[in-house]
């Protein structure tokens, strides 16, 4: 084998000679992202006069895309992968078409020959004294491309980082190098807005301690990594890597100590960002690229203990269907890795598929949720692989819940302006009750505490429209003692109209707190206190319950502690309640709670009244509530 600096030295060519080596009705596969050629891809253009019915095919790429401009046709004919905005317009037109298919199975499809590529234009790093050069920041379906195809042309850039993982490629399988010296195209983070921090904030809410993230790039994922900086042994397995991700490895959060294959590295296909994102990745052990073959398998990702997978879209509609590719009836991105991960994650122990979009488009005048996709809209993750949808308004989830569930928890996390319309489609569908409430209030995650109790953790929180069910089922598990306590009566029932009015709720008049047995949001229910404000007084009607089993525990003592904090925080002078005499603990949890209390008994029930400050007791106390502690 010739001396790998000879090699090199044999094979140099300007662009211009190295296209001239293109044979006409070949099918060329350019280099992805931020490893576009751009060089070679110009002199397709200016030195390619002797092309015909080339086809030009790749991912998304960051440079320019001149082979897609009106007139070139009879020359080249692209086919997209992934849309990306160089060529969407081309694609959209009719002048270049799209390919939609899994970014997992791309590779196999080109070493099967099914989508045979006869050639490769890439970018690549110089070779090392062993004559490999690295693929550099696109391994993704390039890895499959170089080692199948009957020619590649590569630029050789000293700016591109040698990255390590499956990247090498030796000098003997180019037929011919471009030397080149020009910065990598570069994409900047947008500014993060409002929305954007509240959609990351809820969505780190479903993102623990060790977990593997797969993030893309955008204001979301980087206002998500944004809410990551205080936890630790967090691992990564994405299909790209952002400047984001160096945030979070340089804030301790991300070791890789904790995931399952390939501990303590970073796994990727591809990267996209900055210089500094290039410059941290050139030569880094911690940085392993793979193919996406490898890193958008759903069995590889599944094998990621806590997997959480954190994809867009651009519609949902009350079924959970996801449409993320195309919109209207026009093609707007692709398929990518959105449903390889959402099946790996989903398949993960304690893995986590989320979509997270805002609620709305064109400056808040339409809703991303909606009652039915656009006509033309492609489905990309169908309603049986959604999982968690998250706006800026908060969580739905949806696994294992029905239509009418569905609707109700996608309806509370759309933005309040489109939500009486949402339920009025949704009622004209029979997706829901004909008297399902619109959902006044914007979710108070403010207001929600975890805490330790007996050993276990709780969460006490706001009540939301979706826990409908799970609290029927929290009255419906009461003792025959607890449901008399609580009601004053023997309650045989407890219908859908009753527990709708106790979580219809706009947070200033009531409030109604819920206890959940763990912070997972499946997590059941196990107490709830619900106040209602008489405006004549000032006073907040306001009751309790616990489940039996939870009873003993402090909770009715929290509930109210954090019952009073709110009420107060809202101007409300204090509470009313009726409690039965025999109702030793409720009465005690009143006593202990720091407030004023004056009691009336009459009947055999206590008339209690609550003060936040001294002050008398109205002249009666009318008898509108019943509170019993569990």
């Amino acid at each position: 084998m010739k001396d790998p600096t000879q090699q090199y030295t044999d094979k140099i060519r300007s662009a211009r000679d190295a296209v001239r080596m293109i044979p006409r009705g070949r099918r060329i596969l350019v280099g992805s992202g931020a490893a576009e050629p751009a060089t070679l891809v110009q002199a397709l253009v200016d030195h390619g006069d002797h092309l015909a019915d080339n086809e030009i095919v790749h991912l998304l790429t960051l440079g320019p895309a001149p082979y897609v401009a009106p007139g070139l046709e009879r020359r080249f004919r692209h086919v997209a992968f992934f849309i990306g905005a160089n060529v969407r317009q081309a694609v959209q037109e009719g002048r270049a078409d799209f390919m939609p298919v899994f970014l997992s199975e791309i590779p196999e499809l080109i070493r099967s020959r099914r989508v045979h590529i006869d050639g490769v234009l890439i970018q690549v790093s110089p070779p090392d004294a062993h004559g490999y050069v690295s693929l550099g920041v696109s391994v993704d379906i390039v890895r499959a491309a170089v080692d199948a195809a009957d020619f590649i042309i590569a630029e050789i850039n000293p700016r591109m980082p040698r990255t390590l993982g499956n990247s090498f490629l030796h000098l003997s399988r180019i037929d011919a190098v471009v030397p080149v010296d020009a910065a990598l195209p570069e994409l900047q983070v947008e500014a993060l807005d409002d929305v954007c921090r509240e959609i990351g904030r809820n969505v780190a809410t479903l993102i623990p301690d060790g977990a593997t993230l797969q993030t893309g790039i955008g204001r979301i994922p980087h206002a998500v990594i944004e809410q990551l900086k205080g936890r630790s042994d967090l691992g990564v397995h994405t299909e790209m890597l952002s400047d984001s991700v160096i945030d979070l490895v340089e804030a301790g959060a991300v070791t890789g100590r904790k995931k399952t294959p390939l501990p303590g590295e970073l796994v990727t296909s591809f990267a996209m960002g900055t210089r500094r994102l290039y410059d941290w990745m050139d030569d880094n052990p911690a940085v392993e690229m793979r193919p996406s073959d490898f890193t958008n398998d759903p069995f590889v990702i599944a094998q990621n203990d806590s997997m959480i997978a954190i994809n867009s879209a651009l519609q949902v509609d009350l079924t959970g269907q996801v449409a993320a590719d195309s919109i209207r009836g026009r093609f707007f991105s692709g398929i990518g890795g959105q449903v390889d991960f959402i099946r790996g994650a989903a398949r993960s122990r304690g893995g986590k598929p989320i979509i997270a979009l805002p609620s709305t488009a064109k400056e808040g005048s339409m809703s991303r949720i909606v009652a039915t996709l656009d006509e033309g809209a492609g489905v990309v993750t169908s309603r049986g692989d959604v999982r968690f949808v998250v706006t800026e308004y908060g969580v739905a989830d949806l696994w294992g819940k029905n239509i009418r569930q569905r609707a109700t928890a996608l309806t509370e996390i759309a933005h309040p302006d489109f939500r009486g319309e949402l339920l009025g489609r949704a009622k004209e569908r029979h997706y829901v009750f004909p008297e399902q409430n619109v959902p006044k209030a914007i979710y108070a995650w403010q207001e929600e505490r975890t805490l330790e109790v007996d050993g276990r953790t709780i969460m006490i929180r706001p009540a939301r429209a979706t826990d409908e069910e799970p609290l029927q089922d929290l009255f419906y598990r009461l003792s025959d003692e607890s449901t008399y306590l609580r009601f004053l009566q023997h309650k045989r029932a407890h219908p859908n109209e009753e527990i709708r009015e106790l979580v219809d709720l706009d947070l200033d008049r009531n409030m109604a707190l819920v206890v959940q047995a763990g912070t997972d949001p499946s997590a059941e229910l196990v107490g709830i206190c619900r106040y209602d404000v008489d405006p004549a007084t000032g006073l907040a009607d306001i009751a309790f319950v616990v489940r039996d089993d939870w009873q003993g525990k402090g909770i009715g003592t929290l509930l109210m502690q954090r019952t009073a904090e709110i009420a107060k925080a809202r101007g409300v002078r204090g509470f009313t309640a009726d409690v039965l005499r025999s109702n030793r603990d409720m009465l005690g949890v009143f006593h202990r709670s720091g407030l004023v209390v004056h009691t009336e008994l009459e009947s055999g029930v206590y008339r209690v009244v609550l003060t936040f400050e001294p002050e008398p007791p109205p002249v009666s106390i009318p008898p509108q509530s019943q509170a019993t502690i569990t």
